[in-house]
């Protein structure tokens, strides 16, 4: 079993074998503060913090019957307890978690978060309920403001759907354009409907533009930077000329949403053809804006 399930399933136990699907995640995210390398990231979602790959891990668990879902509630049905198998750092974050959070309801567990990580309430449909005018202040001074249209590319290569989005988030990018030809991922999160749920989760625009991708047999056997840049050229060759229609359609995007990005797998920008096509919509007629490599 993944060591995070481990955590997630040590602290349903810990507080008493189940709780509220709010009181998990938001609980979740502050025992997260206690560790150096965090079992999981946050996003601002529709009710605060929120971790997708936490709600995946959940949703697995449940058809191994180590959980048991209700519209409100997650449970711990298993009888093994996983607590001896954390670390001490994680026992000890634990028993401070349960110290200062016990017995806390859903309500001031999102009150506690907006108030403490108002970053994480940027995006709530609630937060102007419970929070005062100060409070919402805060939480305004958090969201990104961006004057200036741009055109950035990404890639999620090494990172998990939470940090990649909050990337985006805080470059204040509103329309994602998908150029991978097959929108298909193993790593959870970067298929076309996960990602498209999650980014419109958060208030991203998300569009898929296969037709500048390139196949997959072609992205076999790349071993060495050479390799790629043999790849690229013939791209520049051959879909760049034939897809001006599609690039004229992210330049009118940032046209119309300011600040665009497009993404694919690589980290590296040098063996990812998102460079050759950004370089490319940067030399159509009209583009006068800054190209941001995320």
């Amino acid at each position: 079993m993944y060591y995070r399930r481990k955590i997630i399933l040590s602290l349903i136990e810990t507080f008493g074998g189940e709780l509220e699907k709010f009181q998990l995640q938001k609980l979740l995210m502050l025992f997260g503060i206690y560790q150096k390398n965090p079992s999981y990231n946050f996003v601002p979602y529709k009710y605060g913090c929120f971790s997708f790959q936490a709600n995946a891990d959940l949703a697995t668990m449940k058809k191994y019957e180590w959980v048991e879902e209700g519209e409100k509630y997650w449970k711990k049905t298993t009888n093994q307890t996983y607590l001896g198998e954390l670390t001490l750092e994680d026992k000890k974050a634990l028993l401070e978690l349960k110290n200062n959070f016990s017995g806390k309801s859903s309500d001031y567990l999102i009150k506690h978060t907006y108030r403490n990580h108002p970053y994480y309430a940027i995006n709530s449909k609630i937060a102007h309920h419970i929070l005062s005018v100060e409070e919402l202040e805060k939480v305004e001074k958090q969201k990104p403001s961006s004057k200036t249209n741009a055109l950035f590319t990404i890639g999620y290569e090494g990172v998990s759907i939470e940090q990649y989005l909050n990337k985006l988030i805080k470059a204040d990018v509103k329309v994602l354009c998908d150029v991978r030809k097959n929108s298909f991922s193993m790593k959870y999160g970067f298929s076309k409907s996960q990602l498209k749920m999650a980014c419109e989760g958060v208030g991203i625009q998300f569009l898929h533009i296969p037709e500048v991708g390139i196949v997959s047999d072609k992205r076999k056997e790349l071993n060495t930077q050479k390799d790629y840049d043999v790849l690229f050229e013939e791209y520049k060759k051959t879909v760049i000329p034939k897809t001006l229609t599609e690039q004229e359609k992210i330049l009118n995007l940032i046209k119309e949403h300011s600040r665009v990005a497009i993404t694919c797998f690589e980290k590296d920008i040098c063996q990812c053809h998102r460079k050759h096509l950004a370089e490319a919509i940067c030399e159509l007629p009209q583009f006068n804006y800054e190209l941001i490599h995320l």
